[in-house]
């Protein structure tokens, strides 16, 4: 190894080497842990004393470590003779252990020392009591994990009779232990695999290295055993395998058990068939599969029309996404998804008006039908297709044709079911109807469906129908809160659509009509006694205001009904979310009612007044922070759209937000103050024609000064200075990144990076003592309890020339990286760990713990 890359690993084997000081310490943790009449520390200690063994050892596997600091290997010794260890420590032994001997020179090391076979090995814990203790399994799968990692340990494990023990903690009754014995498995196949083999392998079991003969033996035996739990066992181990690794092999051990799976999905009586779409799936994705003969896909094919349509419908929609799929299989895998929806249509339709959505089913379609007969399983099957085919929708790229219209009467069909609307036309219809009627989960999903259809084209012809059926949702008193929300969403959508249509005078007409019945819900939707509905209401407004407010017809519809009125009364509602949806569609109205050129409205300073007191009034009185979140929002957005007048009144506007934000309570109001501050600054700088982007830094070309002065000034009227100086000492640090990060991008326009400020002749201008002090203040951060008030101590945050020295001399760049270091920089270090341990433990006698 030589060049850049020796460069990184000499520099990381630097930075984890162990310290003297740790090294120092480490003896005493060692004999603390080693010690049964020392209390038990907590398991994160533990967890936290092995991270950094690992960091340790990662980049360093010479045999030093454990030679330097014999502590190690005598704390390993002293726990195995304990006669009743305490569970904790022996697993954490057993994890520490593995991670020492995962280097080969450390693990001969510990062979010599005679403690790998008493921990790992016949001699091991595994033979006494404490194994009963899950976390003790769980410690030994964890260390021979980590200890694989060469050769030496795989022949270690398979003549010790390790093996054994690894497939007896497949079938564990802590799924933790099972889990980690599993991938402890792939891991050992793949590394065995991989390191030992310099030829392709065949599927004769003699050519494959000894590990991996034997588990790929274990694998083969385990699926011809008839034995559930054991094939199941080994279809986990398999689907992690071919979902983790895409080497050139797996398709040989593929070749020996294929069979074997094929078998499964013809024989009803296995029980693991609900495991196979998730194997065939994985193994599907992989790259060694991409070129199969059809006998793979041949298999998955097989699949798609022997496993239930539960099982079936999370195979197909994968294989929808994927690109190298077969046309044909992938055709199957739609069909197999659509079939509910199909049956839904069918068991709807007059005769001779829809047949359905497919020409021909892949499974027996009474399959489908008896599913959905079934009070238990109609709702959760369509659940689950209905949240497929939302994820499919939001594809940009579907390698299939989806039948738009037939899915969206389908849809309609499934939401008249589910309120009663619809008159079933045949037996299967009724069954399905009673099934579904007030089903709320059906309801919701199917609503997400339909407003993802919005999108797509071809569905134009069933609007009105479609509206009909929304609106019937939108009025039913039987809606829930939650499904009406849902309702509200979908109906948003389509009436954007709706805008987008051509639009002839009978579209207009239809337009216009179904605009008006939504303002009618809507109104006596703003006065309902549930909080829910009315918050629903509120955001549903706000949505289509955002989406329709340059829509005349809209803007019409709208200021003609008692909406707005509504909307207004509702800033005072009881409810603090509802105030705050109350706040967002009030701010939102204001585009209609008062910014637009040709506002019916336009021109009525005391409403518009009267808008703007009452949400300054919200900021400055609401006990709770939702509202007032809602309310610097809304200022902001109103300034980012230059709706607050010249430029004069916009400084009396942000100056009286934030002298009222600055005194929140809540870090997010004081954080949406800054953001209009960052708006404000940008939108100055771009009127005086100093920047014609935000924050941009002048040339030192730039000689006029009368621009920069009048920014200065604008920004001290409007009192942002001292606002954001004192955020830099917030307590909360993401309002003072925000701070820095203002501050930093104004010093830009008003120095070069050449001409900063010498700090040290600062000292002898006029303001100098004053923010000399500032600077020092600053550095204390949050710490900073008696923060000035402007004039305090000599800081004038209103004077333009003290400014503009205060931005040329305090390190800003310096409090920047301050102020983006982690709170616990200083204290998460290797040391400060074991001095916890030690004070924990009661072994030094300053008990002083950190927040490690």
């Amino acid at each position: 190894m030589s060049g850049p890359q020796s460069w990184f690993v000499a520099r990381a084997r630097r930075r984890f080497a162990m310290t003297r000081e740790c090294a120092v310490l480490l003896p005493g943790v060692c004999a603390a842990l080693a010690d049964p009449r020392q209390p038990g520390l907590d398991d994160t200690c533990l967890e936290k004393l092995l991270d950094w063994f690992r960091s340790l050892t990662w980049f360093d596997p010479s045999v030093e470590l454990v030679q330097d600091n014999p502590c190690l290997t005598e704390l390993i010794s002293s726990v195995l003779a304990l006669p009743e260890p305490s569970p904790s420590i022996l697993s954490f032994t057993l994890q520490l252990a593995g991670i020492l001997a995962a280097s080969e020179n450390r693990f001969q090391h510990l062979q010599q020392e005679k403690l790998l076979g008493r921990l790992f090995g016949r001699d091991g814990p595994r033979g006494r009591a404490v194994w009963e203790d899950a976390s003790v399994r769980s410690g030994w799968v964890k260390g021979v994990h980590s200890m694989v990692h060469h050769q030496p340990a795989l022949h270690f494990l398979c003549s010790g009779g390790g093996m054994d023990v690894i497939f007896a903690l497949q079938g564990d009754p802590s799924l933790f232990v099972a889990s980690a014995a599993s991938q402890l498995l792939v891991h050992m196949l793949t590394f065995s695999v991989e390191s030992e083999t310099s030829k392709p392998l065949s599927p004769k079991d003699c050519e494959w290295p000894v590990c991996a003969q034997m588990i790929k033996k274990h694998v083969e035996d385990s699926l011809q055993s008839g034995s559930a739990s054991h094939i199941e066992q080994s279809l986990k181990l398999l689907t992690s395998l071919f979902g983790s690794c895409y080497a050139a092999w797996t398709e040989v051990l593929w070749a020996d058990i294929a069979k074997q799976i094929e078998s499964f999905l013809m024989e009803e009586t296995v029980q693991a068939q609900h495991m196979l779409a998730n194997l065939l799936l994985n193994v599907a994705r992989s790259p060694v599969f991409c070129d199969t003969e059809g006998s793979f896909w041949a298999l998955v094919t097989s699949a798609l029309e022997h496993l239930t349509p539960v099982q079936a419908c999370p195979l197909a929609v994968g294989l929808l996404k994927l690109c190298k799929c077969p046309q044909d299989v992938r055709i199957q895998a739609l069909t197999v998804l659509l079939q509910p929806m199909d049956c839904i249509l069918r068991a709807a339709s007059q005769p001779l008006e829809y047949a359905g959505l497919l020409d021909e089913s892949v499974s027996d379609p009474v399959t489908v039908e008896s599913l959905l007969s079934s009070k238990t399983s109609c709702a959760g099957l369509l659940c689950q297709t209905l949240a497929h085919l939302e994820k499919l929708l939001s594809l940009k790229h579907l390698r299939v044709d989806l039948p738009y219209v037939s899915l969206l009467h389908s849809l309609m069909a499934i939401l008249q079911f589910c309120n009663g609307l619809l008159s079933p036309a045949s037996p299967l219809g009724t069954t399905i109807s009673r099934n579904l009627i007030n089903c709320f989960r059906v309801q919701k999903s199917a609503l997400d469906v339909l407003a993802a259809l919005s999108e797509k084209k071809g569905c134009d012809t069933l609007i009105g129908s479609l509206f009909d059926v929304l609106l019937a949702y939108l009025e039913s008193p039987n809606t829930s809160p939650t499904v009406l929300k849902k309702a509200f969403q979908a109906t948003s959508k389509w009436l954007v659509r709706l805008q987008e249509l051509s639009c002839s005078s009978s579209q207009c007409q239809q337009t216009e009509k179904i605009l008006e019945d939504v303002f009618v819900v809507l109104q006596k939707r703003l006065c309902s006694p549930c909080w829910e509905v009315r918050d629903s209401s509120l955001e549903f407004l706000t949505a289509m205001i955002k989406c329709l407010r340059d829509q005349d017809g809209f803007r019409q519809c709208l200021l003609s009904s008692e909406v707005p009125r509504l909307t207004e009364n509702l800033l005072e509602d009881p409810e603090s979310y509802v105030r705050a949806s109350a706040v967002a569609a009030v701010g939102h109205l204001a585009f209609v009612t008062y910014f637009a050129p040709e506002s019916p409205v336009a021109g009525n300073q005391y409403n518009k007044e009267n808008t703007v007191a009452k949400l300054q009034e919200i900021l400055s009185t609401d006990s709770e922070g939702f509202p007032r979140r809602a309310v610097i929002s809304i200022f902001t957005k109103w300034l980012r759209e230059g709706c607050t007048g010249q430029l004069e009144d916009t400084e009396q506007f942000v100056s009286r937000v934030i002298q009222t934000v600055e005194h929140d309570l809540d870090w997010e109001v004081r954080l949406g103050g800054l953001e209009l501050v960052e708006v404000f600054c940008s939108q100055t700088i771009c009127q005086l024609g100093l920047s014609e982007c935000p924050y941009a830094p002048v040339s030192s070309a730039v000689t006029s000064s009368t621009p920069q002065k009048e920014l200065l000034r604008v920004f001290c009227r409007a009192k942002l200075f001292g606002f954001l100086f004192r955020s830099l000492c917030d307590c909360d640090k993401p309002v003072g990144q925000r701070a820095c990060d203002i501050l930093i991008g104004l010093r830009g326009n008003f120095y070069p990076v050449s001409t900063l400020e010498n700090p040290q002749e600062i000292e002898d201008s006029p303001a100098g003592r004053g923010i000399a002090w500032l600077q020092r203040t600053l550095r204390q951060g949050s710490l900073a309890q008696n923060f000035p008030t402007d004039g305090g101590n000599g800081v004038d945050f209103q004077d333009p020339e003290s400014m503009m020295v205060a931005l040329g001399a305090i390190d800003l760049l310096e409090l920047h990286d301050e102020l983006n270091k982690s709170s616990d920089h200083v204290e998460e270090s290797p040391q400060s760990l074991l001095q916890d341990i030690l004070a924990t433990m009661g072994t030094i006698e300053e008990n002083e713990v950190d927040c490690y």
